[in-house]
C-alpha cells in the first residue's frame, strides 16, 4: 500500500488527490499528529519535506512532480498525464514549471529566514514581498501559457490540474487570480468542486 506522509493545509493534498483518481487504496500519515510520525518522516526524507510518498516495496519518491509523474506512468487508466505524447510533454512541463516558479517562491514567502544570512524584519518583510510579487506574476504567466491544456469540465482532472488547484490557494494566489486572471481562477473552482477531489480539498481547507 502506498503511504502518504503529509499534514493538513500542505502540498500532500495533491498528492493525495491524485492517488483517489487512481483509485488506488493509500494511508495518509500526519506528520504532525505524534513525534513518531514526524521520526518515520525523517527517516524516509532527512529535509523532512512533505508530501513524501512511500511505495509498497517501501521506496520513497519526495518532490510533488516525481511523485505526479510516477504516478500518471504506473496507473494510465487513471489520465494523470495524457496518453498523446505531445500533450504529455506540455503536462510534465507544467508541472515542473509550478513547483519551479510557484511552490518555490511559497517556501520563502513562509520560511525568509532560511534565505537570510541575517534575518531582521525589515528583510524578512523585503524578501517575503520580492517574492510574492514573482509568485504572482508565476501564476499569469502560467494561465497565459498553460490554459489549453487543462481540465475543462468533462473529463478527468490530470496531474497538471490538480497540482495548479493545490498550489494557487496560498500566499494570495487566488485573490491575485481573481482580478488579473478571472478565466483562470474560474478554471480552478470547477476543479475545487470535482466530486474526487472536493472530500480532499475538504479535508485539507474546512470551511
Amino acid at each position: 500500500m502506498y503511504q502518504l506522509y503529509g499534514h493538513q493545509n500542505s502540498g500532500a493534498a495533491a498528492i493525495e488527490a491524485a492517488l483517489e483518481l487512481c483509485e488506488i487504496p493509500y494511508r495518509f500519515i500526519d506528520v504532525e499528529s505524534s513525534p513518531e510520525a514526524t521520526h518515520a518522516l525523517e527517516k524516509l526524507n532527512p529535509l523532512k519535506q512533505i508530501p513524501t510518498l512511500q511505495l509498497p516495496d517501501g521506496s520513497v519518491l519526495t518532490e510533488s512532480a516525481a511523485i505526479l509523474i510516477h504516478l500518471g506512468l504506473t496507473f494510465p487508466q487513471s489520465n494523470l498525464l495524457p496518453n498523446n505524447t505531445a500533450a504529455r510533454d506540455q503536462a510534465i512541463r507544467g508541472l515542473v514549471y509550478i513547483v519551479s516558479n510557484c511552490y518555490s517562491a511559497i517556501g520563502i514567502i513562509d520560511y525568509p529566514e532560511r534565505w537570510l544570512a541575517e534575518a531582521d524584519e525589515s528583510s524578512r518583510q523585503n524578501l517575503m514581498a520580492g517574492a510574492r510579487a514573482h509568485l504572482h506574476r508565476s501564476w499569469e504567466v502560467f494561465a497565459d501559457q498553460f490554459s489549453g491544456d487543462l481540465y475543462l469540465g468533462d473529463e478527468t482532472p490530470g496531474a497538471l490540474d490538480v497540482l495548479a488547484a493545490v498550489v494557487s490557494r496560498w500566499a494570495g494566489s487566488r485573490e491575485h487570480l481573481r482580478s488579473t486572471r478571472p478565466g483562470f481562477f474560474a478554471w480552478l473552482t470547477r476543479i475545487d468542486r470535482h466530486p474526487t477531489l472536493a472530500p480532499v480539498f475538504a479535508r485539507h481547507w474546512p470551511d
